[in-house]
């Protein structure tokens, strides 16, 4: 059954009644990547909540840090994992295909982080991440101080608290109005199909 066709249970605004601002985000949308992604226009019923939820995103995801985007990625898809969050499990999960050009690392990101093959900092990372969203109350300083003992700065402790805690907000708010993915991302950076040699 294929998902559902809407944007998100409560709607979208009509996106030529957006202030031109927005517009302008909308169409550079359409020309890098072929559409408008579906958290934005849902978030378009509120264009103020819109600009800051972009401006945090951007901030988070796109800026400078010692996370590199595709761990920043890998987090988001693990956060999205725990909450069990359709939308950013679909989008994420997508982001980490492509930044990894890998696949089955993707999959296992969404399924379960713990098969995949990652290094020590990685794996260090996506721990606190989980245990920060399913028992934030139990993170004490020991958590932290393995986060150091695996190469992280402060810098980058604050970096991935930070994108942690903005996923769970986004997970939960994807969830509450009932976000639907763009189908687009089911199919972009999947390999082509497997076609078993014949039999002999």
């Amino acid at each position: 059954m294929p998902q559902p066709d809407y944007i998100s249970a409560l709607g979208v605004s009509d996106a030529a009644t957006l202030d031109d601002d927005l517009q302008q985000v909308f169409q550079k949308c359409v020309e890098k990547l072929g559409f408008i992604p579906n958290v934005l226009a849902a978030y378009s019923l509120r264009p103020n909540k819109l600009r800051n939820f972009m401006a945090m995103y951007n901030e988070l995801m796109l800026a400078p840090s010692g996370l590199s985007k595709l761990e920043r990625e890998m987090v988001a898809v693990v956060v999205s994992s725990a909450n069990h969050c359709y939308y950013c499990l679909v989008a994420h999960g997508q982001a980490v295909r492509s930044l990894s050009g890998d696949p089955q690392l993707g999959e296992m990101m969404v399924m379960n982080y713990r098969v995949a093959p990652l290094d020590a900092r990685q794996r260090a990372m996506l721990d606190f991440a989980w245990k920060l969203t399913k028992t934030p109350e139990q993170v004490v300083e020991s958590d932290r101080e393995q986060l150091r003992a695996a190469g992280l700065s402060t810098d980058d402790i604050f970096d991935l608290a930070d994108t942690v805690g903005f996923f769970n907000m986004s997970n939960r708010m994807a969830i509450g109005i009932d976000m639907i993915p763009n189908p687009e991302y089911h199919a972009i950076t999947r390999p082509e199909p497997f076609v078993p040699p014949p039999r002999k």
